[in-house]
């Protein structure tokens, strides 16, 4: 037998070393670094074993794919994400911040579910039953399909899976359920682990459905070990401000499905609702143009929304102007006013400058550039852009006009919303876009005046 070392390694990245240490030093996580046994010594031979029968390998040719069936949620936006619905035996972890949502919309995914006859057991460590009964007369998810139970124990957990005969378990959360079989605390690396490889093992032996929450940490990523992310079939995002009602479900992991679909949802006092077309969602009500305002086609995942950039630019005599933004990259606007002090002519230098987006939205994307030039422009020059133009591209340093993805996928979404006039990568610099947007109100005055007279 070869004799066993101590040595200490990571549950985040595997790293390995011959002492404890606080801090990994390969993923910089802390608290992570646990001992671990392993033999030493080298296997020089390996005997060869009869591989069964029907386990032989074969050309994928001669491989039939059976389509994998598939079980609507009764909630579209989620189904979308999913890939059209949940998978019999998959594992779906939906993680995102305390306070966001994901209780409700576990709890209207378990009712709709209890509405089409599916019997579901929902599994709260956190809450007593009682709680989770008060939050469902609330958003009328009462069903007597939908069975509760309280349990922080594993065992205990698959013994009520065993007692229900459920055809999909939720388990809030994955870091409040501790195993006997393990050690360390509730929401310790070996504790996940254990925890989420049962019911793993569990969804896998009877095709049953299981979704886990998950808790995040405070840079928004899971929390536990990352092996976590690697067991599971489908990681769901759930983002949102709470500030706002506005939530979005996007996918970071789908073994069934593309992982770059956005489901949109909005926060009710009778629970959570989704939003099938949100377009009108982050555009402002404004019977007549406004300086400062200009309207884009942002890309959320594979889904097109329309987002205003609104932009307010005031003159200051303090030494530091102010450069104030919300829902926007500060860096990246910093970047488009010395474009368009540079490349376009406009002085900004002595002016503050605000800039937020409609909605709560953030953009992210650089082709949201163009949009944002066009309204800080208009600002500064207090002429106001059409309601009917939309504009996306990515500006360079060099002043130049980029194409960005997805680009025909916009302009149709634009189309169809009746942006009559785009301005995109088709004027070749920023100047040549400001010419065609600041024309383009002028037109737009121009017939005002004339359907007046």
């Amino acid at each position: 037998m070869p004799k066993a070392s101590v040595t200490y390694r990571c549950s985040e990245c595997g790293w390995s070393t011959a002492k404890w240490v606080g801090r990994c030093s390969n993923c910089e996580a802390w608290g992570t670094v646990e001992e671990a046994a392993q033999p030493t010594g080298v296997l020089r031979a390996l005997k060869p074993v009869t591989i069964a029968a029907g386990r032989e390998a074969r050309a994928i040719t001669d491989i039939e794919a059976d389509r994998v069936p598939r079980r609507p949620s009764g909630i579209g936006e989620f189904d979308r994400v999913l890939g059209g619905g949940i998978v019999p035996g998959a594992a779906i972890l939906l993680s995102g911040e305390p306070g966001v949502g994901k209780s409700t919309l576990l709890l209207e995914v378990a009712s709709r579910a209890a509405r089409a006859r599916n019997r579901v057991l929902y599994v709260s460590a956190e809450e007593s039953v009682s709680q989770v009964r008060m939050r469902a007369e609330r958003t009328g998810a009462v069903h007597d399909e939908l069975y509760l139970a309280s349990e922080t124990d594993l065992a205990t957990i698959v013994a009520q899976i065993d007692a229900v005969q459920p055809s999909l378990v939720i388990v809030d959360s994955v870091q409040t359920v501790s195993s006997s079989s393990a050690e360390g605390i509730a929401g310790g690396p070996s504790q996940v682990r254990e925890v989420a490889s049962t019911l793993i093992r569990v969804a896998k032996e009877r095709d049953l459905p299981v979704l886990i929450v998950g808790h995040v940490t405070k840079d928004g990523s899971i929390a536990g070990p990352r092996l976590l992310e690697h067991l599971v079939d489908v990681v769901c995002q759930f983002e949102g401000d709470r500030q706002t009602a506005l939530r979005f479900v996007r996918a970071l992991k789908n073994r069934f499905g593309p992982t770059d679909e956005v489901g949109c949802f909005e926060m009710a006092g009778d629970g959570i609702a989704e939003v099938p077309d949100p377009s009108g969602l982050f555009l402002s009500r404004t019977t007549t143009p406004v300086s400062g305002t200009c309207v884009t086609v942002a890309m959320e995942g594979r889904r097109p929304l329309p987002v205003e950039v609104q932009a307010l630019v005031v003159g200051t005599t303090a030494p530091n102007p102010r450069r104030v933004t919300n829902g926007v990259d500060a860096s990246r606007v910093a970047m488009l006013l010395a474009v368009l002090e540079r490349r376009a002519g406009i002085k900004l230098g002595d002016k503050d400058v605000y800039v937020s987006t409609v909605g709560g939205v953030r953009l992210t994307e650089p082709g949201a550039d163009l949009a944002i030039a066009l309204a800080i422009a208009s600002a500064a020059t207090d002429r106001a852009i059409p309601h009917n133009l939309a504009a996306f591209g990515e500006i360079s340093l060099a002043g130049e006009i980029r194409p960005v993805v997805s680009g025909k996928q916009r302009t149709s979404e634009a189309a169809r919303l009746g942006f009559a006039t785009r301005v995109d990568d088709r004027s070749a610099s920023i100047r040549e876009a400001l010419r065609l947007a600041f024309s383009a109100a002028s037109t737009e005055r121009e017939r005002e005046l004339d359907a007046a007279f």
